[in-house]
């Protein structure tokens, strides 16, 4: 299986772009973050998602939305909320969540 970053869509579409440190504190982040994936896929405005980590512990998340009415459904949801709470919590130590409409997308990919 190849890596491929998410395909590019039709604009306008929106992302959020979610960058953390994470504390050392691991309890349950495993078992919500797989909760999460599933329920955020369940919602149909839902794009998908690119994550990356740097050696430094840098994570950075990026969603895509096809609207902003779709964001606000993953955003609203109450385990999701919950998991929020939880992350400030026990799991952040700090972050920084961007939110924009994507004007103009692309992309490319060598064939073999």
């Amino acid at each position: 299986m190849s890596i491929q970053p998410v395909p590019a869509f039709e604009p306008p579409y929106v992302m959020a772009v979610f960058s953390n440190v994470r504390t050392t504190d691991d309890s349950g982040y495993p078992e919500t973050l797989a909760r999460m994936n599933e329920i955020v896929r369940e919602n149909p405005g839902f794009l998908g998602y690119e994550f990356a980590r740097t050696p430094g512990g840098l994570g950075i998340t990026v969603a895509y939305f096809r609207d902003h009415e779709s964001l606000t459904v993953w955003r609203e949801d109450l385990e999701h909320q919950a998991a929020m709470k939880q992350g400030r919590t026990d799991w952040y130590d700090s972050y920084t969540l961007h939110v924009a409409t994507v004007e103009r997308s692309h992309g490319f990919a060598r064939n073999g």
